[in-house]
């Protein structure tokens, strides 16, 4: 057989066809590797990555490998999403904090959509420059969108973010169920980028906590999801917090379907409520708390006006979010609705199911009775 030949008559790489090994591609690429084109290192160095991550966006970055024991849950999903993966590189970008703050969610949600844009940006840059430089790598998403074809009976998220920060040394995770940066404390969003080669060096976990156990986070929960015992109720949380999204427009599409009329629907859901979910379909999907984030006072550049005038900051932090009137949704029965109305009488309680479970069939004569009655 004879052996196939490129344009000039010179040999070719005889496991490729004739024809394959004649395409113009092809032949630029065998021509780089006869002039000894460099391979990437085989170890990534770690203030190159650093400084990488920084100019892309980040204001604090770190990596920990894939084996590091911490990480034993998430090797199959990180090799699931990168084959090959051996480094988690986690970023942070910084929130601003009285925007986090905000009785007025508009303001509040908007600083997070665009911090977690910023963080995606930054992530994708990273692993661009990764990229270009001869590795694989890949970035999750920051946030959503996420893994919707598992819900609600497996995890939606590629990689666990806050795990993954926690290992790397970049914070310890809260009574809030925040990861606390030790200098910015709760008002960071969180970033992992995933690579086929190991660093030079790894981060170190953090020998102290930044929570400094303050139970403002507990204060603050409209739902009482955080206890001051450690304990969290994640349906709590999510039944009210994400009430736009996933199973909580799961209910509100049930309660479109289960009303009669226009007139049926708009006496079980206010107008607020409509718009409040157009708005939520048609922008970024809007966060109903995200208090405990907001009241915390973790973290070096965060920490001082706490400890100048604890009254003070209780008084323009943690009270404003208190003393909101809004609506609080609870699962009915649920240790959150009686929280909710001893708590905080001032703030409407509404029961929903959640969309975690279809609710009981209801007649549309016993619909009309209760309403009426």
């Amino acid at each position: 057989m004879t052996a196939a030949r490129d344009a000039e008559g010179r040999p070719t790489d005889p496991r490729l066809p004739a024809k394959l090994a004649a395409h113009p591609s092809v032949r630029a690429v065998l021509a780089r590797r006869r002039a000894g084109a460099v391979s990437p290192p085989a170890l990534i160095d770690a203030a190159w990555l650093r400084e990488l991550c920084l100019a892309a966006g980040a204001d604090d970055a770190a990596a920990v490998s894939l084996g590091h024991p911490d990480l034993a849950g998430e090797r199959e999903h990180a090799l699931a999403a990168l084959p090959g993966t051996r480094t988690l590189i986690a970023m942070v970008v910084r929130m601003n904090r009285d925007n986090c703050r905000s009785p007025a969610r508009s303001v509040a949600n908007q600083e997070f959509h665009q911090t977690d844009e910023q963080a995606n940006r930054a992530a994708r840059s990273v692993t661009q420059a990764l990229q270009d430089a001869g590795y694989r790598a890949l970035n999750p998403s920051v946030g959503f969108p996420q893994e919707m074809d598992r819900f609600p009976s497996e995890r939606i998220w590629v990689v666990a973010h806050k795990t993954v920060a926690v290992a790397a040394g970049l914070g310890v995770m809260g009574l809030n169920r925040n990861v606390i940066h030790p200098k910015f404390g709760s008002f960071v969003l969180l970033a992992t980028v995933l690579v086929d080669a190991e660093l030079s060096a790894y981060g170190q976990a953090l020998d102290y906590t930044p929570c400094i156990d303050c139970k403002l986070c507990v204060a603050a929960c409209p739902v009482g999801a955080i206890a001051k015992d450690g304990t969290f109720d994640a349906l709590a949380c999510t039944t009210h917090n994400y009430r736009e999204f996933m199973s909580g427009f799961t209910d509100w599409a049930q309660t479109v379907a289960d009303s009669e009329d226009a007139a049926d629907y708009r006496s079980r859901v206010t107008d607020s409520e409509s718009a409040s979910m157009w708005q939520s379909l048609s922008s970024p999907p809007g966060y109903k708390s995200g208090y405990c984030l907001a009241v915390c006072p973790g973290g070096e550049d965060v920490l001082g006006p706490y400890l100048e005038d604890r009254k003070t900051f209780m008084d323009t932090v943690l009270r404003p979010l208190q003393d909101k009137k809004e609506t609080l949704y609870v699962l009915p029965g649920s240790h959150a609705q009686e929280y909710a109305q001893r708590r905080f009488p001032h703030k409407p309680v509404k029961e929903v199911t959640g969309g975690w479970q279809p609710p009981a069939k209801r007649s549309a004569s016993t619909d009309r009775e209760k309403r009426t009655s």
